[in-house]
Protein backbone atom coordinates (compact mmCIF):
# COMPACT_ATOMS: atom_id res chain seq x y z
CA UNK A 1 0.00 0.00 0.00
CA UNK A 2 1.20 3.48 -1.03
CA UNK A 3 1.96 5.72 2.35
CA UNK A 4 0.27 8.55 0.42
CA UNK A 5 -2.34 6.25 -1.29
CA UNK A 6 -5.19 8.90 -0.68
CA UNK A 7 -3.48 12.07 -0.60
CA UNK A 8 -5.78 15.05 -1.78
CA UNK A 9 -4.52 17.95 -0.83
CA UNK A 10 -1.92 18.67 2.00
CA UNK A 11 -2.45 20.50 5.66
CA UNK A 12 0.61 22.14 6.39
CA UNK A 13 2.25 24.20 3.75
CA UNK A 14 5.31 22.90 1.58
CA UNK A 15 8.52 24.64 3.01
CA UNK A 16 9.43 24.83 -0.88
CA UNK A 17 10.85 28.54 -0.38
CA UNK A 18 13.22 27.29 2.72
CA UNK A 19 16.64 26.06 2.06
CA UNK A 20 17.92 22.98 4.30
CA UNK A 21 20.25 24.16 6.53
CA UNK A 22 23.22 22.55 7.94
CA UNK A 23 21.92 21.66 11.04
CA UNK A 24 19.03 19.60 8.58
CA UNK A 25 21.25 18.04 7.04
CA UNK A 26 22.92 16.89 9.90
CA UNK A 27 18.91 15.87 11.63
CA UNK A 28 18.90 13.92 8.39
CA UNK A 29 22.18 11.95 9.12
CA UNK A 30 21.09 11.14 12.70
CA UNK A 31 17.20 10.29 11.48
CA UNK A 32 18.82 7.61 8.82
CA UNK A 33 21.64 6.08 11.11
CA UNK A 34 18.75 5.13 13.49
CA UNK A 35 17.02 3.26 11.01
CA UNK A 36 20.28 1.90 9.99
CA UNK A 37 19.47 -1.32 7.99
CA UNK A 38 16.29 -0.17 7.02
CA UNK A 39 15.94 0.32 2.95
CA UNK A 40 14.14 4.21 3.47
CA UNK A 41 15.46 7.27 2.00
CA UNK A 42 14.93 10.67 3.25
CA UNK A 43 13.70 13.75 1.14
CA UNK A 44 13.59 17.42 2.64
CA UNK A 45 11.59 19.71 1.31
CA UNK A 46 14.14 21.11 -0.95
CA UNK A 47 15.35 18.23 -2.18
CA UNK A 48 18.24 17.25 -0.30
CA UNK A 49 17.87 13.37 -0.08
CA UNK A 50 19.17 10.60 2.12
CA UNK A 51 19.40 6.59 1.61
CA UNK A 52 19.34 4.42 -0.89
CA UNK A 53 18.35 5.52 -4.49
CA UNK A 54 17.38 2.35 -5.83
CA UNK A 55 14.80 0.40 -4.34
CA UNK A 56 14.05 2.03 -1.33
CA UNK A 57 10.41 0.11 0.42
CA UNK A 58 9.93 3.66 0.69
CA UNK A 59 10.78 7.10 0.56
CA UNK A 60 9.50 8.96 3.29
CA UNK A 61 9.33 12.74 2.29
CA UNK A 62 9.53 15.94 4.65
CA UNK A 63 7.08 18.78 3.91
CA UNK A 64 8.58 20.93 7.03
CA UNK A 65 11.52 21.46 9.23
CA UNK A 66 9.29 21.24 12.35
CA UNK A 67 8.59 17.54 10.87
CA UNK A 68 11.99 16.55 10.30
CA UNK A 69 13.26 17.55 14.00
CA UNK A 70 10.15 15.95 15.87
CA UNK A 71 11.07 12.94 14.17
CA UNK A 72 14.53 12.87 16.32
CA UNK A 73 13.20 14.43 19.47
CA UNK A 74 10.14 12.17 20.15
CA UNK A 75 9.58 9.47 17.14
CA UNK A 76 7.04 7.30 19.06
CA UNK A 77 4.71 10.51 19.09
CA UNK A 78 5.54 12.65 16.21
CA UNK A 79 5.94 9.67 13.46
CA UNK A 80 2.43 9.31 13.66
CA UNK A 81 1.36 13.38 14.33
CA UNK A 82 3.79 14.84 11.34
CA UNK A 83 1.69 11.73 9.04
CA UNK A 84 -1.42 12.00 10.67
CA UNK A 85 -1.19 16.32 9.78
CA UNK A 86 0.01 15.78 6.43
CA UNK A 87 3.41 17.30 6.71
CA UNK A 88 5.48 13.85 5.83
CA UNK A 89 4.09 11.68 3.29
CA UNK A 90 5.86 9.26 1.11
CA UNK A 91 5.68 7.03 -1.50
CA UNK A 92 6.08 2.95 -1.19
CA UNK A 93 4.89 0.28 0.92
CA UNK A 94 3.97 1.31 4.12
CA UNK A 95 3.41 -1.98 6.05
CA UNK A 96 6.90 -3.03 5.17
CA UNK A 97 8.57 0.22 5.90
CA UNK A 98 6.86 -0.50 9.22
CA UNK A 99 7.78 -4.49 9.41
CA UNK A 100 11.81 -3.45 8.76
CA UNK A 101 11.60 -0.51 11.71
CA UNK A 102 10.26 -3.17 13.75
CA UNK A 103 12.96 -5.31 13.37
CA UNK A 104 15.72 -3.18 13.86
CA UNK A 105 14.17 -1.41 17.29
CA UNK A 106 14.47 -3.48 19.85
CA UNK A 107 11.96 -3.42 22.38
CA UNK A 108 13.42 -1.56 26.07
CA UNK A 109 14.30 -3.95 28.90
CA UNK A 110 13.74 -2.66 32.09
CA UNK A 111 11.18 -0.94 31.62
CA UNK A 112 8.91 0.08 34.78
CA UNK A 113 5.03 0.81 34.03
CA UNK A 114 3.63 4.00 35.30
CA UNK A 115 0.76 2.46 37.51
CA UNK A 116 -2.13 4.88 36.50
CA UNK A 117 -5.48 4.08 37.78
CA UNK A 118 -8.04 3.89 35.48
CA UNK A 119 -10.77 4.37 37.69
CA UNK A 120 -14.87 3.50 36.01
CA UNK A 121 -15.11 7.75 34.75
CA UNK A 122 -11.45 7.80 33.01
CA UNK A 123 -12.28 3.91 31.72
CA UNK A 124 -16.11 5.44 30.29
CA UNK A 125 -14.28 8.06 28.88
CA UNK A 126 -11.21 6.02 27.30
CA UNK A 127 -14.10 3.98 25.77
CA UNK A 128 -16.03 6.65 24.42
CA UNK A 129 -13.05 7.98 22.71
CA UNK A 130 -12.59 4.70 20.41
CA UNK A 131 -15.50 2.79 20.34
CA UNK A 132 -18.27 5.30 20.13
CA UNK A 133 -17.37 6.39 16.92
CA UNK A 134 -20.08 5.43 15.51
CA UNK A 135 -21.78 1.75 14.54
CA UNK A 136 -21.87 3.60 11.00
CA UNK A 137 -17.51 3.96 11.08
CA UNK A 138 -16.97 0.38 12.18
CA UNK A 139 -19.74 -1.47 9.87
CA UNK A 140 -17.52 -0.33 6.79
CA UNK A 141 -14.67 -2.54 7.23
CA UNK A 142 -15.70 -5.11 10.54
CA UNK A 143 -17.22 -8.39 9.83
CA UNK A 144 -21.42 -8.37 9.49
CA UNK A 145 -21.31 -9.33 13.06
CA UNK A 146 -19.12 -6.35 14.07
CA UNK A 147 -16.49 -8.19 15.92
CA UNK A 148 -13.77 -5.85 16.92
CA UNK A 149 -11.08 -8.58 18.15
CA UNK A 150 -8.70 -11.15 16.88
CA UNK A 151 -10.31 -13.70 14.82
CA UNK A 152 -9.39 -17.04 13.90
CA UNK A 153 -8.52 -18.85 10.46
CA UNK A 154 -9.03 -22.56 10.22
CA UNK A 155 -7.86 -21.92 6.54
CA UNK A 156 -5.34 -19.13 5.60
CA UNK A 157 -8.05 -18.94 2.33
CA UNK A 158 -11.50 -18.56 4.61
CA UNK A 159 -13.40 -14.68 4.80
CA UNK A 160 -13.53 -12.60 7.81
CA UNK A 161 -16.78 -13.20 8.10
CA UNK A 162 -16.03 -17.34 8.76
CA UNK A 163 -13.07 -16.26 10.92
CA UNK A 164 -14.52 -14.55 13.48
CA UNK A 165 -17.55 -17.04 13.43
CA UNK A 166 -15.08 -19.46 14.03
CA UNK A 167 -13.30 -17.65 16.77
CA UNK A 168 -16.28 -17.40 18.67
CA UNK A 169 -16.57 -21.15 18.55
CA UNK A 170 -13.26 -21.86 19.50
CA UNK A 171 -14.11 -20.08 22.65
CA UNK A 172 -17.06 -21.63 23.18
CA UNK A 173 -15.45 -25.20 22.95
CA UNK A 174 -12.55 -24.13 24.97
CA UNK A 175 -14.97 -23.20 27.66
CA UNK A 176 -16.73 -26.20 27.37
CA UNK A 177 -20.18 -24.39 27.48
CA UNK A 178 -23.05 -26.58 28.69
CA UNK A 179 -27.01 -25.58 28.07
CA UNK A 180 -28.29 -23.56 31.00
CA UNK A 181 -25.20 -22.55 32.70
CA UNK A 182 -24.55 -18.82 33.84
CA UNK A 183 -21.80 -16.80 31.56
CA UNK A 184 -21.04 -13.25 32.36
CA UNK A 185 -18.61 -11.47 29.58
CA UNK A 186 -16.44 -8.45 30.94
CA UNK A 187 -16.59 -6.13 27.62
CA UNK A 188 -18.85 -7.55 25.31
CA UNK A 189 -18.47 -4.76 22.00
CA UNK A 190 -21.41 -5.57 19.89
CA UNK A 191 -22.91 -8.51 21.76
CA UNK A 192 -21.80 -11.01 18.90
CA UNK A 193 -19.97 -13.30 21.29
CA UNK A 194 -22.81 -13.16 24.01
CA UNK A 195 -24.98 -13.27 21.62
CA UNK A 196 -23.57 -16.15 19.63
CA UNK A 197 -22.82 -18.15 22.91
CA UNK A 198 -27.19 -18.05 24.07
CA UNK A 199 -27.67 -18.90 21.05
CA UNK A 200 -25.65 -22.36 19.96
CA UNK A 201 -25.08 -22.88 23.41
CA UNK A 202 -28.15 -22.52 25.58
CA UNK A 203 -26.25 -20.54 28.26
CA UNK A 204 -27.62 -17.43 29.64
CA UNK A 205 -24.72 -14.08 29.36
CA UNK A 206 -24.76 -10.90 31.05
CA UNK A 207 -22.48 -8.88 29.26
CA UNK A 208 -20.92 -5.88 30.56
CA UNK A 209 -20.01 -2.71 28.38
CA UNK A 210 -19.12 1.11 28.59
CA UNK A 211 -19.94 1.96 25.08
CA UNK A 212 -23.48 3.38 24.65
CA UNK A 213 -23.18 2.98 21.33
CA UNK A 214 -22.43 -0.83 21.01
CA UNK A 215 -25.00 -1.74 24.18
CA UNK A 216 -27.77 0.19 21.86
CA UNK A 217 -26.73 -2.13 18.58
CA UNK A 218 -26.29 -4.99 20.97
CA UNK A 219 -29.98 -5.11 22.86
CA UNK A 220 -31.59 -4.47 19.63
CA UNK A 221 -30.01 -7.55 18.47
CA UNK A 222 -31.06 -9.53 20.53
CA UNK A 223 -34.20 -8.00 20.95
CA UNK A 224 -35.14 -8.97 17.27
CA UNK A 225 -33.84 -12.71 17.53
CA UNK A 226 -35.85 -13.36 20.47
CA UNK A 227 -32.65 -13.81 22.64
CA UNK A 228 -33.04 -10.70 25.01
CA UNK A 229 -34.04 -13.11 28.05
CA UNK A 230 -30.59 -15.17 27.45
CA UNK A 231 -28.53 -12.57 26.14
CA UNK A 232 -28.80 -9.28 28.66
CA UNK A 233 -26.24 -6.26 28.08
CA UNK A 234 -25.60 -4.02 30.99
CA UNK A 235 -23.84 -0.45 30.79
CA UNK A 236 -21.23 -1.43 33.00
CA UNK A 237 -17.40 -2.68 33.08
CA UNK A 238 -15.90 -5.74 34.94
CA UNK A 239 -16.10 -3.37 38.55
CA UNK A 240 -19.86 -3.09 38.56
CA UNK A 241 -20.16 -7.00 37.68
CA UNK A 242 -22.60 -8.97 40.81
CA UNK A 243 -23.91 -12.21 41.02
CA UNK A 244 -22.58 -15.91 40.80
CA UNK A 245 -21.51 -17.29 37.75
CA UNK A 246 -20.27 -20.63 36.11
CA UNK A 247 -17.96 -18.78 33.82
CA UNK A 248 -16.68 -15.67 33.13
CA UNK A 249 -15.36 -14.68 29.58
CA UNK A 250 -13.12 -11.50 28.12
CA UNK A 251 -12.03 -10.91 24.71
CA UNK A 252 -10.20 -8.12 24.16
CA UNK A 253 -10.68 -5.98 27.55
CA UNK A 254 -7.75 -6.77 29.98
CA UNK A 255 -5.55 -4.72 27.28
CA UNK A 256 -7.65 -1.71 28.63
CA UNK A 257 -7.79 -2.50 32.50
CA UNK A 258 -4.36 -0.93 33.09
CA UNK A 259 -2.21 -2.49 35.35
CA UNK A 260 -2.80 -0.81 38.10
CA UNK A 261 -6.28 -2.14 38.21
CA UNK A 262 -5.36 -6.39 37.44
CA UNK A 263 -5.54 -7.08 40.76
CA UNK A 264 -9.20 -5.14 41.12
CA UNK A 265 -9.48 -7.54 37.43
CA UNK A 266 -8.78 -10.73 39.82
CA UNK A 267 -10.64 -9.87 42.79
CA UNK A 268 -14.01 -9.67 40.63
CA UNK A 269 -13.67 -12.86 39.08
CA UNK A 270 -12.92 -14.61 42.85
CA UNK A 271 -16.12 -13.05 43.88
CA UNK A 272 -18.10 -13.86 40.74
CA UNK A 273 -17.26 -17.51 39.88
CA UNK A 274 -18.31 -20.51 41.19
CA UNK A 275 -16.41 -23.38 43.50
CA UNK A 276 -15.94 -24.87 39.96
CA UNK A 277 -15.52 -21.96 38.11
CA UNK A 278 -13.89 -21.47 34.71
CA UNK A 279 -12.85 -18.88 32.17
CA UNK A 280 -11.46 -17.29 29.35
CA UNK A 281 -9.43 -14.22 29.01
CA UNK A 282 -8.09 -13.28 24.79
CA UNK A 283 -6.23 -10.37 24.93
CA UNK A 284 -3.25 -8.45 23.18
CA UNK A 285 -0.27 -8.72 25.23
CA UNK A 286 4.05 -8.51 25.12
CA UNK A 287 6.64 -11.16 25.53
CA UNK A 288 8.31 -8.64 28.36
CA UNK A 289 6.96 -5.28 29.80
CA UNK A 290 6.44 -2.02 27.42
CA UNK A 291 4.63 0.83 26.74
CA UNK A 292 2.08 1.08 24.37
CA UNK A 293 3.27 3.18 21.80
CA UNK A 294 2.72 6.93 23.04
CA UNK A 295 1.45 8.07 19.30
CA UNK A 296 -0.90 5.10 19.28
CA UNK A 297 -2.34 5.92 23.28
CA UNK A 298 -3.05 9.38 22.63
CA UNK A 299 -4.88 8.82 19.35
CA UNK A 300 -6.16 5.83 19.32
CA UNK A 301 -6.38 3.97 22.72
CA UNK A 302 -6.03 6.03 25.27
CA UNK A 303 -5.20 4.37 29.09
CA UNK A 304 -4.13 0.79 26.80
CA UNK A 305 -1.39 -1.53 27.85
CA UNK A 306 -0.87 -5.09 27.00
CA UNK A 307 -0.03 -6.91 29.82
CA UNK A 308 2.81 -9.76 29.91
CA UNK A 309 1.76 -13.30 30.72
CA UNK A 310 3.69 -13.40 33.60
CA UNK A 311 2.20 -10.04 34.89
CA UNK A 312 -1.45 -12.02 34.25
CA UNK A 313 0.10 -14.52 36.74
CA UNK A 314 1.40 -12.37 39.03
CA UNK A 315 -1.61 -9.76 39.14
CA UNK A 316 -4.79 -11.91 38.46
CA UNK A 317 -4.14 -15.38 38.19
CA UNK A 318 -1.76 -15.98 41.90
CA UNK A 319 -3.71 -14.09 43.91
CA UNK A 320 -6.85 -15.68 43.14
CA UNK A 321 -5.47 -19.04 42.73
CA UNK A 322 -6.34 -19.56 39.57
CA UNK A 323 -5.00 -22.51 37.72
CA UNK A 324 -3.77 -21.98 34.09
CA UNK A 325 -5.58 -24.94 31.93
CA UNK A 326 -4.20 -23.40 28.21
CA UNK A 327 -2.29 -20.96 26.64
CA UNK A 328 -2.60 -20.62 23.16
CA UNK A 329 -0.80 -17.53 21.00
CA UNK A 330 -2.93 -16.66 18.06
CA UNK A 331 -0.40 -13.34 17.01
CA UNK A 332 -0.51 -14.53 13.27
CA UNK A 333 -4.20 -14.86 13.21
CA UNK A 334 -3.99 -11.34 14.29
CA UNK A 335 -2.15 -9.96 11.73
CA UNK A 336 -4.30 -11.87 9.09
CA UNK A 337 -7.43 -9.96 10.59
CA UNK A 338 -5.81 -7.10 10.68
CA UNK A 339 -4.86 -7.43 7.32
CA UNK A 340 -8.24 -8.15 6.51
CA UNK A 341 -9.35 -4.92 8.29
CA UNK A 342 -7.19 -2.83 6.48
CA UNK A 343 -8.09 -3.44 3.00
CA UNK A 344 -11.70 -3.27 3.61
CA UNK A 345 -10.88 0.56 5.70
CA UNK A 346 -9.28 1.32 2.78
CA UNK A 347 -11.86 0.54 0.00
CA UNK A 348 -14.22 2.74 2.14
CA UNK A 349 -11.62 5.14 2.91
CA UNK A 350 -13.11 8.51 0.53
CA UNK A 351 -16.91 7.02 2.71
CA UNK A 352 -14.73 7.63 6.18
CA UNK A 353 -13.25 10.97 4.59
CA UNK A 354 -16.93 12.18 4.29
CA UNK A 355 -17.87 11.12 7.77
CA UNK A 356 -14.83 12.42 9.26
CA UNK A 357 -11.85 14.57 7.81
CA UNK A 358 -8.64 13.54 5.70
CA UNK A 359 -6.14 13.63 9.36
CA UNK A 360 -9.11 10.55 10.36
CA UNK A 361 -8.19 9.16 7.45
CA UNK A 362 -4.57 8.94 7.66
CA UNK A 363 -4.28 8.27 11.43
CA UNK A 364 -6.87 4.68 10.96
CA UNK A 365 -4.29 3.80 8.22
CA UNK A 366 -1.22 4.44 10.46
CA UNK A 367 -2.84 2.48 13.41
CA UNK A 368 -4.05 -0.52 11.46
CA UNK A 369 -1.02 -0.87 8.99
CA UNK A 370 1.53 -0.49 12.62
CA UNK A 371 -0.92 -2.71 14.36
CA UNK A 372 -0.76 -5.08 11.35
CA UNK A 373 3.26 -4.92 11.34
CA UNK A 374 3.60 -5.29 15.22
CA UNK A 375 1.69 -8.29 15.55
CA UNK A 376 3.79 -10.12 11.73
CA UNK A 377 7.15 -8.97 13.92
CA UNK A 378 6.15 -10.04 17.47
CA UNK A 379 6.38 -6.70 18.93
CA UNK A 380 2.31 -8.08 19.88
CA UNK A 381 0.96 -11.28 21.21
CA UNK A 382 -2.37 -12.18 21.12
CA UNK A 383 -2.90 -14.34 24.31
CA UNK A 384 -5.93 -17.10 24.71
CA UNK A 385 -5.76 -17.95 28.45
CA UNK A 386 -8.21 -20.52 29.88
CA UNK A 387 -8.26 -20.88 33.43
CA UNK A 388 -10.19 -22.64 36.46
CA UNK A 389 -10.65 -22.36 40.12
CA UNK A 390 -7.24 -23.90 41.58
CA UNK A 391 -9.17 -26.29 43.80
CA UNK A 392 -11.49 -27.60 41.21
CA UNK A 393 -11.36 -30.69 39.70
CA UNK A 394 -14.07 -30.53 37.15
CA UNK A 395 -11.18 -29.83 34.24
CA UNK A 396 -11.25 -31.82 31.41
CA UNK A 397 -8.61 -35.05 31.19
CA UNK A 398 -6.94 -34.35 27.75
CA UNK A 399 -7.25 -31.19 25.50
CA UNK A 400 -9.65 -33.20 23.46
CA UNK A 401 -12.08 -34.22 25.75
CA UNK A 402 -14.95 -32.61 27.37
Amino acid sequence: MSLDATRRHTFTAHDVTLRSTPADRWALKQLQRSVHGVPVRFVLWDGVASGPKTAPLATVHFKRRRALWSWLWDPQLYVGETYMAGAVDGDGDLRALLEAMYRVTKAPRGWSARRQSITLQLARSNVHHHYDLGNEFYRLWLDRELVYTCAYFPRRDVTLDEAQAAKMDLVCRKLRLQPGERVVEAGCGWGALALHMARHYGVTVDAFNLSSAQLAWARERAASEGLADRARFFDGDYRTVTGTYDVFVSVGMIEHVGLNQLGALAHVMDRVMTPNGRGLLHFIGRNRPAPLNRWIRKRIFPGGYPPTLRELCEHVLEPADFSVLDVENLRLHYALTLRHWRERFEQSADRVRTMFDEPFVRAWRLYLTGSEAAFTTGWMQLFQVVISRGTSNAVPWTRVSG
